[in-house]
This record gives structure tokens, sequence and C-alpha cells, in this order.
């Protein structure tokens, strides 16, 4: 893993390296980037796949006290993570957090040739469906976010609607899970990190504004969906994709969010598809 020191604090990526095409790769809340490891080890033959791991709660160093954690904020240190590295004409691709999506909004996407929207945080969902609901109600609370990780610790809990069940149709292996949550497991600087951008979600006006904006993307872009999603609403795929002026849509059967989990040949093969043929659909 390389790392970057950047204004909210130290940032760790996977860069596959080589003069090949730029694909950026996004994980959601409590995870880090090895969500995409299935999607890269298909992709890293034709394109140079760059993974960041996002301070959303799966990140092994904490940011500094006073960074802005928000959403926006977070987005806003995507677009910085770019610059840094000089990524230009990327695809970036966002699965879970829909934070990206305000790149656009506040005329950050300058880097982005191609936006890649896997079942995501969309419109006014956020924090999106039960299990966001049940992390943004345990946030309020006095330790709430270490009882709520703590008692991921017993694996049955993984499975439940509250927590992981819903996240993916088949069960994350619980060595990825560990990893996931490891660092909110011993880090309360970790957890104070989550803890402020689970409550920094702003009201729902401004949500529904970054969706509105996507009017003005001008490039191409794929929205991917998982048909049976239980906390994305497939209905938000399909108006994603008529909200972008060159989008297109690919629903995909048999999986949930975490398409990258549930199904990472088939969306590997729609992203492939997408930027070396300029065709959504998967071969």
């Amino acid at each position: 893993m390389a790392e970057l020191d950047l204004s909210a604090g130290p940032v760790e990526y996977e860069d596959t390296g080589g003069d090949k095409p730029v694909v950026v790769l996004l994980h959601g809340v409590a995870m880090d980037g090895s969500l995409w490891r299935n999607v890269v080890a298909s992709l890293r033959s034709d394109f140079r796949c760059v993974v960041p791991t996002l301070p959303l709660g799966g990140h092994r160093r904490p940011m500094r006290p006073d960074a802005d954690l928000s959403v926006a904020g977070v987005a806003r240190l995507v677009a910085e993570f770019l610059d840094r590295l000089d990524l230009r004409d990327v695809t970036l691709v966002m699965n879970d957090w829909g934070g990206a999506q305000a790149l656009v909004s506040e005329g950050r996407d300058e880097r982005v040739g191609r936006l890649v929207i896997t079942s995501c945080e969309a419109f006014d969902n956020f924090p999106p469906g039960l299990p966001g609901k049940n992390l943004y109600a345990s946030a309020k609370l006095p330790g709430g976010i270490r009882l709520a990780f703590t008692l991921l610790k017993w694996k049955p809990m993984r499975r439940l609607p509250v927590t992981w069940g819903w996240m993916s149709k088949r069960p994350v292996p619980h060595e990825v899970m560990d990893a996931w949550f490891r660092p909110l497991w011993t880090s309360p600087e970790i957890r104070r990190d989550l803890r402020t951008y689970v409550l920094g979600v702003p009201p729902a006006g401004e949500l529904l504004s970054w969706a509105e904006k996507l009017r003005q993307f001008d490039r191409p872009a794929l929205v991917v969906w998982a048909a049976e999603d239980r906390v994305m609403p497939p209905e938000h795929g399909r108006r994603l994709a008529e909200l972008l002026p060159k989008g297109r849509l690919v629903e995909i059967e048999d999986s949930y969010t975490l398409i990258p989990e549930d199904q990472p040949d088939r969306l590997s093969a729609c992203i492939r598809s997408f930027l070396q043929a300029g065709d959504a659909s998967p071969p």
C-alpha cells in the first residue's frame, strides 16, 4: 500500500501502475479498498486501477481532529487525491458510498472523464436504508459506534438486515470483514472519524440538489444497479441514468448493494465493455 498525506490526514491506496487508462474505485462506509479486490484482479491487465481507502471507518490511519469529514468534505478529499497523483481523464467508479456525486455539484470533476455509478447512495437516501439508519442512530449515542461494531465480532450478527445482511446476497468472507472492522474495534480515533462522517450528512434539500447537478455532467456515464437491492432502491438507478445526459443503465440480477462482492465478474465485464467499446452491456 502506498500513502499520501492529504489536508485531512494520511490516505492509503493501492495502485496497479502502468501507462494504461486510469480507473479509480471508491468504496463505502466501514470498508476499505479490498471491496474491489476481485474487480481489480479482472481489470488490471488493461487498466491502471487506483483504489484509495477513504476515511469512512475502514481506514487504519486516523484523520486530523479538525478534518472536514462531512460527505462533501470526503468528496473534496477525493478531488485532492486525484490532484496530488495528477490523474487525468479518470474513470471514477463508486459503490455504496454516493458522495462522489458531490464532485460534480462542486465543480471538482475536471479530472473525471467518465463516471460509473454502481448501487450507491443517491438523492436523499443518506444514510441509506435500514443499515444506514441503524448506524446513524448508533452515532448519536455516546459509545454507540463502539457498541455497534463490537457486536459485529459475533459473526451471526453480520447477516442481520440492520447490519450487513442486506448489503450482499452472499456473505462477505469473514477474514475480509474482520479487516474492515478491525480499525473500529481498536482505535478510538477511527471511531471518532466515522462518527463525524455519519453525523455530517447534509439536509435532504442539499442532497437532492447534488443529484440535479448531474445533468451538467456531459461525459459518458454508466449506471450499474443491483436489481434486487434492498438498501439502494433500483428506481434510483433508473432516475440517475435519466439525469445524466450521456447515461446508460445496466441492472444486474442476483445481487444486493455490494455488486463487487456478489457479481464481480459481471460488474468487471460491464466496466470493461463500457471503457473499451462504449457499450454498457456485458458480453
